[in-house]
């Protein structure tokens, strides 16, 4: 089927969409080729169609999703690939979507920030599917990545995202709100997330920091739009990448990102949880996004006793380990960490809602957590003595 690609009101490209398989077959007139999706290359003078797919099936909920086979059955499709065109690739992460060719739509009409959209995918996505099989597959949930169980709500107006936990402990939702204690009292940019429980089961909850103006670009797309060098690493190419970009005090906010993923031993902050915010309209970068989905620490894959034994911890994405990767942070003047006193009270509240958590558990997890300041505050120390020797 035919579409023309839109970036908001703003057309793209045209394209051909072969739906049994959500590939891209055809490219073709590009009537904007600056405001094609960041990280998209060019072949003879047009965009790279495995750049574009690529970028296309990435939309698509992975099948590493919780439920996911189920999920698919009850919505009547054979992979989540197919769901992409049902919502016309319309998300709540940026502004791109498809337009039918035959029968064209206004992005005013139908995008996910100013319209109702249907909850019936994202009730699926939880184990919940609607009576009958009159399903409204037209949900922004179509377009969510992670695997963790999450559905897009509207809640008092806003576009909120809920994610579930995963294991015995369901301790991911937890994890955020303990995260944004953290990144609160230490000054940091961060979306807030606080939790909600149904059925003794804690669900984190979000605003959608993106809005019907700006893109959330993420630091894979980022990190496509140059050649990386052999003499480079991963850590210094991402940075070349937003400078040649122009992305706003990208050092600065991504060492703080790495600041927090320390503490909180998140071993998880893959290329796609991290990212930049621009403009849709005037293509100019606003900054760094706000660090966002944090579940995957604070050792909720370990034991109580085995989170206190823990020497390496592992990271992502720059280092394999955390104790290497903070090491590519360069300057620690902005840190206070007294900040943290006390903040053990908080997590203590956070982890003492949950049925989930025992005692032990909760106290192991605020004395590792506690073991991981000190252990931060020696690695400052340690680089201001060998300032003073070489000073």
């Amino acid at each position: 089927m035919n579409y023309t690609l839109m970036h908001g009101k703003i057309p793209v490209a045209e394209i051909e969409i072969f739906e049994e398989t959500a590939t891209i077959l055809k490219i073709g007139k590009v009537f904007a080729p600056e405001h094609l999706p960041v990280g998209i290359g060019f072949v003879n003078d047009l965009p790279n169609r495995g750049n574009l797919n690529e970028w296309w099936s990435g939309r698509s909920i992975p099948a590493s999703r919780q439920n996911f086979r189920e999920a698919m059955e009850n919505l009547g499709v054979s992979s989540s690939g197919k769901l992409l065109t049902k919502c016309f690739g319309l998300s709540l992460s940026d502004q791109y979507w498809v337009n039918p060719t035959e029968k064209p739509l206004k992005w005013e009409d139908i995008n996910f920030f100013d319209n109702p959209f249907s909850e019936d995918v994202g009730n699926v996505l939880f184990g919940n599917p609607p009576q009958g099989n009159d399903i409204n597959l037209s949900s922004p949930d179509n377009t969510s990545d992670g695997w963790l169980k999450k559905k897009w709500k509207i809640i008092d107006g806003e576009r909120c995202l809920i994610k579930g936990g995963s294991g015995i402990e369901l301790q991911e939702p937890l994890n955020e709100a303990m995260a944004t204690s953290v990144m609160k009292r230490l000054n940091i940019e961060h979306v807030p997330y606080i939790v909600a429980w149904e059925n003794e089961a804690p669900f984190s909850i979000c605003k959608n920091f993106i809005d019907s103006q700006k893109d959330l670009v993420s630091a894979f797309n980022i990190n496509s739009t140059q050649k990386m060098k052999n003499s480079v690493s991963a850590y210094q190419h991402f940075l070349d990448c937003c400078q040649v970009l122009g992305i706003p005090n990208a050092q600065e906010n991504i060492d703080k990102m790495l600041v927090v993923d320390y503490l909180i031993a998140n071993r998880d902050r893959h290329y796609n949880n991290f990212g930049a915010i621009r403009n849709a309209k005037t293509l100019e970068w606003v900054g760094v996004a706000p660090v966002f989905d944090s579940g995957t620490s604070f050792w909720n894959d370990k034991s109580s006793s085995a989170m206190l034994k823990i020497t390496k911890t592992e990271s992502k994405p720059f280092r394999s380990t955390h104790e290497e990767q903070i090491k590519l942070v360069k300057s620690f003047s902005w840190l206070d960490l007294s900040a943290l006193n006390g903040i053990e009270d908080d997590f203590f509240h956070i982890l003492s809602l949950s049925s989930h958590i025992d005692e032990k558990r909760r106290n192991s997890i605020c004395s590792a957590f506690r073991n991981r300041v000190e252990s931060l505050r020696k690695h400052i120390k340690d680089i201001e003595d060998i300032k003073d020797v070489e000073a």
